[in-house]
C-alpha cells in the first residue's frame, strides 16, 4: 500500500486509506474497490512482536499511524531491522510462510484485511496490478539503499542517512526541520548494523559538528544540506 506526501501533523493524526491511495495517484473507482475490503483496526504496542517469523502472511496491512518494521534474526538470535513502513504505507500478502517478523517501532494503528479479498480485486483489475507493482519496485529501491548504507557507509553516515530518510518519509519540509525521533538507540543499531553504544557516540558526533541539536527525543536539523551531504542522501529513491 502506498506512501502519501503529507505533513508531520497528518502523520501523527493518522492517514486514511482513501487519502493515501488518492495521493498516490489511484483513480477514485479503484480506491472505492480497495476500500470495500473488510478490514480490522488493530492497535500495536511498540517493541512487541506483532507477527513472528515463520508465520503465514495471508493478509494485507495498511499503516494508519505510527511506524511498523520488518525484522530478521541471525543464527545467534541477533536482530536486523530490514524495512520500515510509515503512515500511508503497507505490507502486501506473502505466499507461504514469511521469514521475517513484524512489530511496531512506536505505538501504531493498522488495518488488516484478508489476502483472498485483496487478491480477488487486484487480479481482476490490471491497473491495480501495475499500481502495486510500482510500489513493490519502490520498496526494492529502498532496500538497495539500505544495503549500501549498511555495507559501504561509515557509522556516522549510516545514522545520518536514516535520520534524513525518516524526516523525508515523515513529510517534513523546508530547511528548518524538526522531528521527534521515533527510534530507540537499540532500534537504530538494529537498522544500521552496529551497537547501541556506537549509535550514542554518533549522535554526540553529529551534535559536535553542529548538524543536529537534541532535546529529549526532539531532533533539530541545524544544517540540512550538510547532513544530507555527509549521509550521501539523495531522496529520489523514495519516489
Amino acid at each position: 500500500m502506498p506512501a502519501s506526501r503529507r505533513s508531520a501533523t497528518a502523520a501523527i493524526a493518522g492517514v486514511s486509506l482513501r487519502d493515501a491511495l488518492s495521493a498516490a495517484g489511484l483513480g477514485a473507482h479503484l480506491v472505492a474497490l480497495l476500500e470495500e475490503i473488510p478490514a480490522k483496526a488493530v492497535q500495536i504496542d511498540p517493541r512487541r512482536p506483532f507477527r513472528a517469523p515463520g508465520a503465514s502472511r495471508d493478509e494485507v496491512i495498511f499503516v494508519r499511524s505510527g511506524i511498523l518494521c520488518k525484522y530478521k534474526n541471525d543464527g545467534s538470535g541477533r536482530r536486523q531491522i530490514v524495512a520500515l513502513r510509515f503512515p500511508g504505507e503497507g505490507i502486501l500478502p506473502h505466499e507461504g510462510l514469511a521469514d521475517y517478523g513484524i512489530q511496531g517501532i512506536v505505538r501504531s494503528e493498522i488495518l488488516v484485511g484478508k489476502a483472498e479479498d485483496f487478491d480477488r480485486i487486484v487480479n481482476t483489475n490490471p491497473e491495480l496490478c501495475r499500481f502495486f507493482w510500482r510500489l513493490i519496485q519502490r520498496n526494492e529501491l529502498i532496500s538497495y539503499e539500505w544495503l549500501v548504507n549498511c555495507g559501504r557507509r561509515d557509522s556516522t553516515a549510516r545514522v545520518a542517512h536514516l535520520l534524513c530518510e525518516t524526516a523525508t518519509r515523515s513529510g517534513l519540509r523546508g530547511e528548518l526541520r524538526r522531528m521527534t525521533n521515533p527510534f530507540t538507540q537499540q532500534q537504530i543499531a538494529d537498522i544500521t548494523g552496529q551497537t547501541s553504544v556506537n549509535v550514542n557516540r554518533v549522535f554526540a558526533d553529529l551534535q559536535r559538528q553542529g548538524l543536529i541539536e537534541r532535546k529529549g527525543r526532539e531532533i533539530q536539523f541545524c544544517d540540512w544540506a550538510e547532513i544530507r551531504r555527509l549521509a550521501g542522501f539523495q531522496p529520489t529513491y523514495l519516489g
